[in-house]
């Protein structure tokens, strides 16, 4: 898969001599996931590169050869090698992707003028010419490296490649043809003439994230789906980390093969556990695509360039002492990861506490939770190993079962970025539930996020909310943005956001099982009156729409409950239910046996009696803890364990042996501890017990786990109900889970029919451009940026049609009156001294002063009281007509991107932080959004009798400040305060406008993963 054409080459090469080279450009180095989740390192080629460059050469196929120079060409001259290893990279560049530090693909530019003869600047025209292996083509090696090449051909000002390519060299023309930029193509003695313009356009960059997706999740699926795993660190006596992976993957019922790797074992291969036991992964002889690595950190290195050297696809990394030990283990760390990309390996960890795949054709359990979680629809990701075990506990309590499971450590590499891939397109996956420490990249995240809220629910916990910092061993990029924005921005991406892990089980368990709600309608039954108002109460309070609970009373038997729930399932004035119960008591005042399985069936049975009904349903329950466990058991966990315990049949009978760590009742598994193979324990919680005594529960139940799920309906089988119905011990708790499904329904709905960025007439794009670049040529050389004048920054929003109302200095009271007279009475006299602006509270404002004697006297006293007129800075203005004082303000934040915000002024935005937040560019619908999502939102739309305010123009606002900021990134801060919004317009009193160069945006570069 190539591309050049030899009279080019040859003209390059007659050339005159070269300019000096130019410094070695590192931060043109990157680590790319390719199409099969594998990676390379594309990095510059330099003059130390000549060996590799031969070997790489040598390993091409004859006609890889002819389609690259058009022409037999078997070897490369010394001057070849010299011109293809020598530039400068600003009018010659090279880049090489490599595995193991060898080429597996070259891709270079050279400047070319109006004749095609080599250039310099400013010629912006360069052609491209690539070479990939024959082993590594249809990886998408060339693709990556097309990305890379045109973001460094364009940093070095060139606008367009040329590239000439045999119409037989189909691969390569698809190359360019699906890369999503304007092109345009021609026939031209018997080969393709290809113009590619380099700036990037939708396309382009929808097809980029579409190939992003489809390899990273790959990626995660090649983790998660091995065909073959090793145990690195497997002790040769029971106990330990690695020796109880070991066990728990033979006992998971692993479907591939497993293999043991301790270097002790220097007598040659033998068996652990009945699997063939080997001192090193290259003993083994045969593939190994996953490996789990559980050995002292000091001697992972030496594991890792053995899985690497023999072609392992991927690491779990349970060893412990990297980023969370301190400075050490974080260079450790970094080295970690370096070393595995350099071998095309992606890392889980360190610091892990390892993964589960519960698929049929894998189960897989590669982890210290003693027991297979049950198959289910939900997909779990946790960046901590203590969580993960809670989280993993509580699913398997409430009957709900995982399709996958990811406790990440240290989240060195695999990241919830890539399991949001992974879950959007994994098909066994109807939730993704992610409990996360750290988000790397939030404008990614955020970007990911709503695609797969797109289709299925998305719910995140957060921790270390507060903490001002990243847990250790965590790298990310630092953000100004206050974490209560970046919820709400969450939330606009479609997330669902929760508190607690608690939240996120009860939350999941309700999406992953019952239908989503249609509206916010909830009709309340059940046996006892207080429990009912007590529900209803807690649905007024998440904002939902409760119907008069229904009184069974007492007396009510599980067939009442039937009837009543069938009724309220047909009932088409409700869009969910919650079923409130308490124990039922007998005339000798005990409760009666077996109240919970009977009502349970009961319950199941109406549900499978109104087949068409798409309701939630939602069990409140005091006290009965039989019904909770008969509906969850309800979820038939699992079928029992393939006839292959062994994991590929190396092994033979039921393990019984004391210390494998297999636990059977909570606390069984061992602790960490340094063994003879020195697998050492992480720093992830090792306890056992993530499951109660048993395993999970194996019944004769109505329905399988995943059947359901948000958008599944009723599918019975012999009468019976195939969905869960999720118990909670408190109606808040069901109530909470059920509000975010109602919360989640109208925002996937609404998103089914985005909103739309409007256009205004009247913008003058190109007359804010040059001011902008006016106002950055006189700012510092610092790079900071600058704040505008008052005069300018309103000059720079009349461009996007946002008039500020004029307000005129007046340094003494005869400059205050000749203001008013100028702007005619009646005025406002305000200060506008830092310490006193925006504060009407400490006397800095005097407002309808309708006459000159008022407004000397209001001078008189604002001077006498604050201070001095140069230290007040007192202006004029003319009075507007009255309304609701408001904010509007946009600021970029590297990490998060442009976010609009807004907000009543004063004391609900400044001291409740009652701020709505959006991402720009903004949409009408969010604009409408973001003035109805404040709490005190009521005193825009006539609170308590007031005049209903202007919304259709705040609105607009918003919208014109949102295309200001999205068209010119180099405004990085905006704020409009006092904007009084009156019943008919409204005025901005005063604008803040503050100009500098724009971060970078990364997520318009090439595809890359994080660097180390």
């Amino acid at each position: 898969m190539q591309s050049a054409s030899e009279e080019s080459e040859a003209a390059a090469r007659q050339a005159s001599p070269a300019a000096p080279e130019h410094v070695y450009p590192d931060h043109w180095e990157a680590d790319v996931v390719l199409r099969d989740g594998g990676t390379a390192r594309i990095r510059p080629i330099t003059t130390d590169d000549a060996d590799r460059l031969v070997s790489f050469y040598e390993q091409v196929s004859d006609e890889s050869k002819y389609y690259r120079f058009f022409a037999p060409y078997p070897r490369l001259s010394a001057k070849d090698v010299r011109r293809f290893t020598h530039h400068d990279f600003v009018d010659r560049v090279g880049l090489a992707a490599t595995v193991g530090g060898e080429f597996i693909a070259t891709v270079r530019y050279d400047r070319i003028n109006a004749q095609g003869l080599p250039a310099s600047a400013p010629a912006d025209e360069a052609e491209v010419a690539f070479l990939v292996q024959d082993a590594h083509q249809g990886r998408g090696v060339a693709s990556a490296l097309l990305e890379h090449i045109a973001a460094v051909a364009r940093e070095r000002g060139i606008r367009r490649f040329a590239a000439e390519v045999l119409p037989a060299n189909t691969k390569m023309i698809k190359v360019f043809t699906d890369a999503g930029y304007t092109q345009k193509r021609s026939f031209e003695d018997g080969s393709v003439r290809l113009h590619l313009d380099l700036e990037p356009t939708d396309r382009s960059l929808a097809v980029q994230r579409a190939r992003e997706q489809r390899a990273e999740a790959r990626s995660v699926q090649r983790l998660l789906a091995p065909r073959s795993v090793a145990v690195v660190g497997a002790g040769r006596t029971p106990g330990g980390v690695g020796r109880t992976v070991l066990r728990n993957l033979l006992d998971s019922g692993f479907t591939g093969q497993v293999y043991a790797v301790n270097a002790a074992l220097t007598d040659g291969p033998g068996r652990l556990d009945g699997v063939p036991a080997h001192p090193s992964v290259a003993a083994i002889g045969a593939p190994v695509d996953l490996a789990i690595v559980a050995v002292p950190a000091e001697r992972v290195p030496e594991a890792v360039a053995d899985c690497g050297e023999h072609g392992v696809r991927g690491l779990v990394v349970l060893s412990a002492g990297y980023a969370e030990s301190g400075p050490a283990g974080r260079e450790r760390q970094r080295a970690l990861v370096r070393q595995a990309r350099s071998y095309g390996m992606r890392i889980i960890g360190p610091n892990a506490f390892g993964i589960i795949n519960t698929a049929e054709d894998v189960r897989l359990n590669a982890s210290l939770a003693p027991q297979m979680p049950a198959t289910g629809r939900i997909g779990l990701f946790a960046q901590s190993g203590a969580i993960g075990i809670a989280l993993l506990a509580g699913l398997h309590r409430r009957g709900a079962g995982l399709s996958s499971f990811i406790s990440a450590g240290n989240r060195a590499d695999v990241s919830g970025n890539d399991f949001l891939q992974h879950g959007y397109d994994d098909p066994g996956t109807d939730v993704v539930l992610l409990y996360l420490e750290s988000i790397g990249n939030p404008r990614k995240f955020t970007r990911l996020a709503r695609r797969t809220a797109a289709v299925k629910p998305v719910v995140v916990v957060k921790g270390a909310r507060h903490s001002g910092s990243a847990p250790p061993g965590h790298r990310v990029p630092v953000t100004r943005v206050p974490h209560a924005t970046v919820s709400a921005l969450l939330r606009q991406a479609g997330v669902i956001r929760v508190d607690t892990v608690t939240e996120l089980v009860d939350a999941g368990l309700l999406l992953a099982a019952q239908p989503l709600p249609s509206g916010p309608r909830v009709a309340i039954l059940g046996n006892s009156e207080s429990l009912g108002l007590l529900t209803y109460d807690a649905c007024l309070t998440e904002g939902l729409r409760p119907l008069r609970p229904l009184d069974l009373t007492t007396a009510a038997g599980p067939d009442d409950f039937r009837d009543a729930l069938a009724a309220a399932l047909a009932d088409e004035t409700s869009d969910a239910v919650v079923v409130t119960a308490i124990p039922w008591v007998g005339e000798n005042g005990a409760t009666e046996s077996g109240d919970g399985e009977t009502l349970a069936a009961a319950l199941r049975a109406a549900v499978a009696s109104v087949p068409g009904a798409a309701k939630p349903v939602v069990v409140v329950h005091v006290e009965m803890g039989a019904l909770a466990d008969a509906l969850a058991a309800a979820t038939s966990t699992r079928p029992p364990a393939p006839g292959r315990p062994d994991g590929g049949g190396t092994a033979t009978g039921p393990r019984t042996d004391a210390g494998t760590g297999t636990a059977s009742a909570p606390g069984a598994a061992p602790g960490p501890r340094t063994d003879a193979a020195g697998a050492v324990g992480t720093g992830a919680a090792r306890a056992g017990g993530a499951f109660p005594a048993g395993g999970p529960r194996e019944t004769e139940a109505a329905g399988a786990p995943g059947t359901g799920g948000p958008d599944a309906g009723a599918d019975g089988t012999d009468g019976t109900e195939c969905r869960t119905i999720p118990a909670y011990p408190a109606a808040e708790r069901a109530v909470r889970a059920l509000a975010e499904a109602v919360r989640y329904g109208q925002w996937r709905r609404q998103a089914a029919e985005p909103g739309r960025v409007p256009e205004y007439e009247d913008i003058d794009e190109a007359g804010a451009a040059a001011l902008i670049e006016r106002g950055l040529a006189e700012a510092a050389e610092d790079g900071r940026g600058v704040t505008l004048g008052a005069e300018q920054a309103a000059e720079l929003l009349a461009r996007y049609g946002i008039t500020v109302l004029t307000a005129l200095p007046a340094p003494s009271p005869d400059a205050a009156v000749a203001a008013a007279a100028r702007l005619g009475y009646p005025v406002a006299l305000k200060t506008t001294a830092p310490h006193l602006r925006h504060r009407p509270d400490l006397g800095g404002v005097r407002l309808d002063l309708a006459t000159e004697e008022q407004l000397r006297t209001a001078y008189a006293e604002l001077t006498e009281v604050l201070g001095k007129p140069e230290e007040l800075q007192p202006v004029v203005q003319a009075m507007v007509p009255r309304g609701v004082d408001t904010v509007v303000r946009s600021a970029i934040d590297p990490a998060v991107g442009a976010v609009l915000s807004f907000g009543l002024a004063g004391a609900a935005s400044e001291l409740l932080g009652d701020t709505a937040h959006r991402l720009v560019p903004a949409t009408d619908r969010d604009a409408a959004e973001l003035v109805r999502s404040i709490r005190t939102a009521p005193l825009l739309f006539g609170w308590r009798g007031s005049a209903p305010v202007d919304t259709p123009a705040l609105e607009e606002l918003l919208l014109r400040v949102s295309r200001l900021v999205d068209d010119h990134p180099e405004v990085v801060a905006v704020s409009l305060e006092p904007v009084v919004v009156a019943p008919r317009g409204l005025s901005v009193l005063g604008a803040t406008v503050r100009l500098a160069p724009p971060p970078p945006r990364t997520d318009l570069g090439p595809r890359s993963l994080p660097r180390y």
